[in-house]
């Protein structure tokens, strides 16, 4: 799920931090966006079981595709390394943003990435309104704003350092890259949407489904997949 977009700049941030006595770090009074170096959109992916969590750095929009780009990464650079024998994903998340159950790019590169993996991928979205359940609210997301408050996010470099460097007693450990791409509104058409390899859930069909891989595949030793020859 996607985190509070921040404004990257010399600007106030909300809280207090240590620092010697009469060196304050100068801010601009003002934030108004021209005065910002750009916008950092943290995507979050939280392994409950674990309590470990990645989170992705963007910094052009909020679409389907970082969504799913998001946790592309977390299995490239975490998940698939702890899960080798995986089978399938559950992608439990909010039914808003760029992974809103009304946003057809979100279930298109789902497909994509199921494709890719070679695994069937089912989701579960939160209804509106019950987001405040949604664990990496308050086991993740919750911890990174208290690390980082009082620190004016100065530059990307300081948002990435400052989620890495989110720890907590209870064993929580956050890893973060920042995701230069651009993305940019795009349409999923009728047509494409007709592909969908999809399955939907008997209960809240609208929330809850399953999407497979239109081609059988095999995985290769690096965790990918490759498609499997007709004899």
């Amino acid at each position: 799920d996607c985190k509070k977009k921040e404004k990257v700049g010399a600007f106030k941030n909300a809280g207090t931090t240590y620092r010697p006595k009469g060196k304050p770090v100068e801010v601009n009074v003002y934030d108004f966006p021209d005065l910002a170096v750009g916008k950092a959109i943290p995507y979050g992916v939280y392994d409950v079981a674990r309590n470990h969590g990645f989170v992705n750095v963007g910094i052009t929009s909020e679409t389907a595709e970082f969504a799913v780009e998001s946790l592309h990464r977390w299995w490239r650079l975490v998940g698939r390394d702890q899960y080798p024998e995986a089978t399938g994903w559950l992608v439990c998340a909010d039914g808003g943003g760029g992974n809103g159950s009304h946003k057809r790019g979100w279930k298109f590169h789902l497909q994509e990435l199921s494709e890719e993996l070679g695994l069937p991928v089912t989701t579960c979205l939160y209804p509106p309104g019950t987001s405040k359940w949604n664990k990496i609210e308050h086991r993740m997301f919750s911890f990174i704003s208290l690390n980082w408050q009082g620190v004016p996010l100065d530059s990307y470099a300081t948002v990435v350092s400052l989620i890495a460097g989110t720890r907590t007693k209870g064993g929580l450990r956050v890893k973060a890259k920042l995701d230069k791409r651009v993305y940019g509104k795009e349409e999923i058409t009728d047509e494409q949407m007709a592909k969908l390899n999809i399955v939907e859930h008997e209960v809240n069909p609208q929330w809850n489904y399953t999407i497979y891989p239109r081609k059988k595949v095999t995985k290769t030793a690096e965790g990918g997949a490759v498609s499997r020859k007709k004899r």
